[in-house]
């Protein structure tokens, strides 16, 4: 799976007003902001984004540099893109959507983005968990960003080959309860069979552990194979763009 990235940028505008919203970014407009994404999450029908430390540290030096030039910009001169910000924060992630406006209040900055297909869509983005943000000030106008992300979840190797087994016992897969050739297969990215050779050896990347690629789906269904060993590598990445590697022997 490709790295995601989408990002539009806005300037000023619109209309409205409401006094609840306004009383909370008196105190903070990166948590009025925060709560009116999540209000219009939860009036689609979508889980609330959850709270990302990381992305709005992102956020947060984008939103400064952006407020410091006077200028709306998704990648600043001499400044890091999108991607390597989350990283360098310690975010990691599947992938990423951010918004950039300015406004002279935290409200008018999330009609604008609501009133954007472009924003809208990311703030409604099904396949999206967290959230970061961060808002700098300047002559009295706000200069906000929105940093979005598919979190990768921090599963232990155990974990990961867990979740593909029950996919393939679903699909009547008998699981082998060793696994030392199909971890060895993954980390050395060949097939090592050990003593008893695979029908077939199937090596992936992705994002979703709980969805197989279609390629294997295709090969269970045609029958044949009766049994299988799921190997996942380690993964040390502690930071940035992450996926998991898997590699399932077939037998028949």
């Amino acid at each position: 799976m490709r790295l995601s990235v989408r990002w539009i940028g806005l300037g000023l505008a619109i209309l409205g007003y409401s006094a609840l919203l306004a009383r909370a970014e008196t105190q903070d407009p990166a948590k009025s902001l925060f709560a009116s994404a999540n209000k219009e999450r939860v009036a689609h029908g979508l889980p609330a984004l959850q709270w990302s430390a990381p992305l709005a540290a992102a956020a947060q030096q984008h939103a400064q540099r952006m407020a410091a030039q006077n200028m709306l910009s998704h990648q600043l001169s001499g400044e890091p893109g999108l991607v390597d910000r989350a990283s360098q924060a310690g975010a990691r992630f599947h992938s990423l959507a951010e918004n950039v406006a300015e406004g002279p209040s935290a409200e008018r900055i999330h009609q604008q983005w609501m009133n954007s297909p472009h924003h809208r869509a990311n703030i409604l983005d099904a396949k999206l968990d967290s959230l970061g943000i961060a808002v700098a000030e300047r002559d009295g106008v706000l200069f906000a960003v929105q940093d979005f992300s598919l979190a990768a979840e921090e599963l232990s190797q155990e974990e990961e080959e867990g979740i593909v087994d029950a996919k393939l016992k679903a699909r009547g897969l008998h699981l082998l309860t060793e696994k030392k050739d199909a971890r060895r297969s993954c980390s050395q990215n060949k097939a090592e069979t050990g003593i008893h050779a695979p029908s077939l050896v199937m090596q992936y990347t992705t994002a979703d552990l709980q969805t197989l690629p279609d390629t294997l789906e295709n090969r269970i269904q045609s029958g044949g194979f009766h049994s299988a060993a799921v190997g996942a590598c380690p993964n040390s990445q502690n930071a940035g763009f992450f996926e998991y590697r898997i590699t399932i022997l077939l037998y028949q």
